[in-house]
């Protein structure tokens, strides 16, 4: 984390909620590689959606500068039973339309975050009610005893129950159809900033919310931002040219072969760190026969054999060397040392031996290899295509002839969730920070429970899994939850469902007149930036 150099007392108080925006507050322009392909606060669970959606909407819970929890629309929370959590909301808390924020709000939102065509189930999936208690108390009542809830809801934004029902918003946009709807464009959130112009692909405009609550709290927020402009720009040249031009102020995703040149750069600055995020390959173990490839009767990734000798074939080192230039951490597990339930001892990688890789295809009754696809986002994660092409030549010199199949992330996502895959590369954040969020999302069987199996389109299933994930769930115990964990990730490790690749490193660029606090989430918080 950076803090910034004091600016001056003026600059340290922010402007009370009623208060005109200050004279030093200033316009920030900042780029990303990819546009979010919804301003829907419940309908796709993404890095790019949230990024532009934290500016506008807000939890109930806050995470802080340390990824704490603290309060946000909920002063104070505390748990009444085994199943019954209560929040106090905060008081005088308006929309950006004026309409006041209360208990039936929340009980809106979270019954929304519900609905089928929400991609944000994995946060309520123990959820059996919310219960207004009176206009600024409600209890969310559980189905089991739900020992991580509250990190849980600190993604899950809040909505206007009298504008949704207005707008014809009552549910979420179905992303996976590419549904029209009021909330594709258009938003009502508490936060700190207002939406004022949405093009998607070009670009989104918002403008400070005076009447924020939290502008009075010097915890919640330092920045000197007045109006917010985000480009998605797809091309790294054009990022970085619109960065040492001045015509954006951020970047976050610089490309890595320019980091050395920025930092050299008196204008500019470079903050560097871990993220949460962890990058796979994953295989479709479901199918009998895998779509988009040269097997015909036969699904070749059921064999364990086969995806242990896939993984055998990637040279992890050279990846990080060549592809990533050092910016990453090879793993051989599901989420890094950050999340809760990360063990040492199984994060181990099968050894890189393209030698193991031929025997074992051939004892699985592929000695001439075989074709396959794999879909790849190109604008999503750092160097994600690079990745992709890498390990394809890895795989094709031990006869597994991969075609790559590249797409903007607004194509790549839709495609997976229709089931339109068979191996595909994913990265993978814990907003969390805990073992259960990824377990569920990735390995449970998908049985149409709220959050279960979510982003599990390899469709693996496996009973003892299961079983030790709703554990997981349920267990308050903290030694028998994380002994729940570790043979879980033993499974994992064994059965080889997917293949990790690193912990992704994130590198953030910005003008040198720019500073704010680097976040392990990858996530921008514009109430933190300050634009001198």
């Amino acid at each position: 984390m950076l803090r910034l150099r004091a600016v001056g007392a003026a600059l340290a108080i922010a402007a009370l909620a009623a208060m005109p925006v200050p004279t030093e507050a200033k316009p920030f322009r900042f780029a990303v590689s990819g546009d979010a392909n919804t301003m829907d606060p419940h309908s796709q669970n993404a890095g790019q959606v949230t990024l532009l959606l934290r500016q506008i909407y807000e939890p109930l819970i806050l995470r802080g500068k340390k990824l704490e929890k603290i309060p946000g629309l909920a002063t104070s929370w505390k748990s009444v039973d085994p199943k019954r959590w209560r929040f106090e909301l905060r008081r005088g808390v308006k929309f950006h339309d004026g309409s006041d924020f209360t208990a039936d709000d929340v009980v809106f939102s979270i019954k929304r975050a519900l609905a089928p065509t929400s991609n944000y189930g994995i946060y309520v999936d123990t959820v059996a009610e919310a219960v207004r208690v009176d206009d600024h108390t409600v209890d969310i009542v559980t189905k089991i005893p739900d020992p991580i809830l509250p990190d849980k809801l600190t993604s899950v934004f809040m909505m206007d129950k009298e504008w949704s029902e207005k707008n014809n918003a009552v549910r979420p946009q179905n992303t996976r159809d590419k549904e029209e709807m009021f909330t594709v464009r258009n938003t009502n959130g508490t936060g700190a900033y207002r939406l004022t112009g949405r093009e998607a692909d070009v670009r989104t405009t918002m403008a400070r919310n005076d009447a924020w609550w939290g502008w009075a709290d010097k915890a919640l927020n330092n920045g000197t931002v007045s109006e917010i402009t985000f480009r998605p720009v797809s091309s790294d040249a054009t990022r970085v040219a619109a960065l040492l031009s001045g015509e954006v102020d951020f970047v976050l995703d610089p490309p890595l072969q320019d980091l050395a040149r920025l930092k050299q750069n008196q204008q500019m600055r470079v903050l560097e760190g871990p993220e949460v995020r962890t990058i796979f390959f994953i295989f479709d173990v479901h199918r009998d026969e895998l779509l988009y490839s040269n097997v015909k009767g036969r699904n070749p990734l059921k064999d364990v054999r086969v995806r242990r000798a896939m993984y055998h074939a990637v040279d992890i080192e050279a990846i990080k060397a060549r592809v990533m230039r050092g910016q990453s951490i090879p793993t051989g597990t599901l989420f890094p040392p950050q999340v809760n339930g990360y063990a040492k001892a199984e994060d181990v990688r099968l050894p890189f031996n393209p030698d193991r890789a031929r025997q074992l295809l051939a004892e699985a009754g592929y000695p001439g290899g075989f074709e396959i696809t794999l879909d790849c986002p190109n604008n999503r994660y750092i160097n994600d295509e690079q990745i992709c092409q890498a390990a394809a030549a890895m795989w094709a010199r031990v006869g597994v002839n991969v075609k790559l199949n590249a797409m903007p992330l607004a194509t790549f996502f839709p495609k997976i969730q229709k089931d339109d895959t068979s191996f595909y590369l994913l990265g993978w954040g814990v907003p969390t920070y805990d073992a259960l969020y990824t377990f569920q999302s990735l390995l449970q069987s998908r049985d149409g429970q709220p959050g279960n199996g979510i982003w599990n389109y390899g469709r693996y299933s496996l009973g003892e899994m299961d079983r030790l994930i709703n554990v997981m769930k349920t267990e308050l115990d903290p030694a028998k939850r994380n002994a729940a964990i570790q043979q879980a990730l033993r499974i994992y490790r064994d059965d080889v469902p997917h293949i990790p690749v690193h912990h992704q490193m994130i590198p953030w660029a910005m003008r040198a007149s720019v500073g704010t606090v680097h976040m392990a989430n990858n996530q921008l918080e514009v109430k933190w930036v300050k634009v001198d």
